[in-house]
């Protein structure tokens, strides 16, 4: 039996969020916001963390600062019971932050990297990442320093007998370079709409789809509130999303990788893993950031216990 059920290498920060903002936001103005929170942040960290509360056990490697941002993070994830004895700690170096001007359906966010850009693969204990059943990357555009040598983490992940997974995230430079060397090493991919666009080289979603499914066995796409489509032998399916009140989106598509991949690692059918998926993104949704619907168990457990079942999978090809 491996020691853990998923393995999550990427980088660790907290949210600073911002809500009630202006449309518009002039130079040399002091503008009010009518609320904040600072939160547990970080593709990576969201998906660690909300995997461990659906009741997967999750082991997570990351490079932080030592400051006070760091410790937060850091106590953020272990309370949410994710092992962090592989998140290496940084002297003289500053864990970053994103800073998430929430402004009605839109937002803006504005990263300073800090320790992300720096975590190396010599960073990484390939040992603890491979004593598991699975392997999870994210926001691969931010591991700058890990970027290079990606591909070998993967294949290294898949030559141990891991499945894999991947979720780019977005790319600040807008290039979407070495995307596809990688995904010969990946059993999941996970991009949102823009994101599988982007990397197919089309507008077209139902030909990004099948574009990226030469590439991966298994592609499965966030289309936010209106559900999220997969493509897997040869046959693509939908599921609905889920109506819920809406706090903020923010993690909500690392929130849907979380489910998805929880029943992934169940073996259910890929109808299921959507729904699951959608439902994750959207419990995500109804408080501020990424992790705080997820911070007690037994309201989860509600969530999904009352829903599940309600979307069924529909299979369009």
């Amino acid at each position: 039996m491996p020691r853990f059920d998923v393995t999550v290498a990427g980088e660790l920060n907290l949210d600073l969020i911002l809500y009630g903002l202006p449309a518009d936001i002039p130079p040399e103005r002091e503008l009010l916001a009518s609320d904040m929170t600072l939160i547990l942040g970080s593709s990576s960290g969201i998906l660690a963390h909300n995997l461990s509360a659906l009741g997967a056990r999750v082991g997570f490697a990351s490079l932080i600062g030592n400051d006070a941002f760091g410790k937060i993070a850091l106590e953020r994830m272990a309370l949410g019971g994710v092992d962090v004895s592989r998140v290496k700690v940084m002297e003289g170096a500053s864990t970053g932050l994103s800073a998430i001007l929430q402004r009605g359906a839109h937002r803006s966010i504005l990263t300073y990297p800090g320790t992300m850009f720096q975590m190396s693969f010599d960073d990484l204990d390939l040992e603890y990442l491979a004593s598991s059943r699975h392997f999870h990357l994210a926001a691969l555009f931010l591991q700058r320093k890990l970027r290079p040598r990606v591909v070998e983490l993967f294949r290294e992940m898949k030559n141990a007998g891991l499945t894999t997974s991947l979720d780019t995230n977005d790319d600040p430079e807008d290039l979407w370079d070495g995307v596809d060397e990688i995904l010969k090493y990946v059993d999941v991919f996970l991009p949102n709409e823009r994101e599988a666009c982007k990397i197919a080289g089309t507008e077209n979603l139902s030909v990004a789809l099948k574009r990226l499914a030469e590439l991966v066995p298994l592609v499965a796409v966030k289309m936010g509130a209106k559900g999220a489509r997969a493509h897997y032998q040869g046959e693509e399916y939908f599921v609905p999303g889920m109506p819920v009140e809406v706090v903020d989106a923010v993690g909500a598509g690392d929130s849907f990788d979380a489910g998805f991949l929880f029943q992934y690692l169940h073996d259910a059918d890929i109808a299921t893993c959507l729904e699951y998926g959608n439902l994750a993104g959207a419990l995500s949704t109804t408080q501020p950031g990424g992790t705080e619907a997820f911070r007690d168990r037994v309201t989860v457990e509600e969530f999904f216990r009352t829903r599940i079942g309600i979307n069924n999978g529909v299979k369009t090809v």
